[in-house]
């Protein structure tokens, strides 16, 4: 693990600044590791039984396809993940007030979802026909996503005291960016609903 292998710095580190390190409290494991379940269901639901034709219709030119979507949301769980546990963790360690940061726990699930706000994904998130077919990919989705609750589960780390900025949700701590991960899967899984619920959408 990173942050054992530099165990003598940050130990110096929180010596320093007066601060002991702290793992996650059992709400937020739990509240975390509901949340990682609950949409991932949701979104190996929203996908389940579907035709060739079902994943590659699109409601028009510009948007994404069910397969499209959901490339996408394999894909970010890796690369979020990676964020929230390596790179977060590198950051120096800041003080934040337990009250603060839960408040914007709260409101970071909600604003995810809302999809009345557009963003734009970075080039390494964009669909590009990675897998050769889509169980290839749901067993990705699903190995990658079981590791995010392993280190939901396990980690002894001090995931609140260490942020790193988001383009849209600002600093976020580790816990927040592993709420992010979860969340994005769940906005992106409310964009395949929305292109089923097309009225030019296959019925097979």
């Amino acid at each position: 693990m990173e942050v054992m292998r530099h165990l003598p710095f940050y130990l110096l580190t929180l010596a320093a600044s007066g601060l002991s390190a702290q793992t996650l409290q059992p709400d937020e494991r739990s509240f975390a590791m509901s949340h990682l379940h609950a949409t991932r269901k949701q979104f190996l639901d929203s996908i389940a039984d579907l035709s060739p034709a079902q994943l590659a219709f699109k409601a028009g030119p510009d948007r994404w396809s069910i397969a499209e979507c959901a490339e996408h949301i394999t894909l970010s769980e890796d690369l979020i993940y990676n964020v929230a546990t390596d790179r977060v963790m590198k950051t120096p360690i800041v003080k934040r007030d337990p009250a603060v940061y839960k408040k914007i726990d709260q409101e970071l699930v909600k604003n995810i979802i809302d999809r009345s706000h557009k963003v734009t994904a970075p080039e390494q998130l964009k669909p590009s026909n990675k897998w050769k077919s889509m169980e290839e990919m749901i067993t990705e989705f699903k190995e990658k996503r079981n590791r995010t609750l392993d280190w939901v589960e396990k980690t002894d780390v001090d995931a609140r005291s260490h942020v790193a900025p988001h383009p849209v949700f600002k600093d976020l701590d580790a816990y927040e960016w592993i709420l992010l991960l979860s969340g994005h899967s769940e906005r992106h899984t409310l964009q395949i609903l929305e292109v089923k619920a097309d009225p030019k959408f296959p019925k097979k």
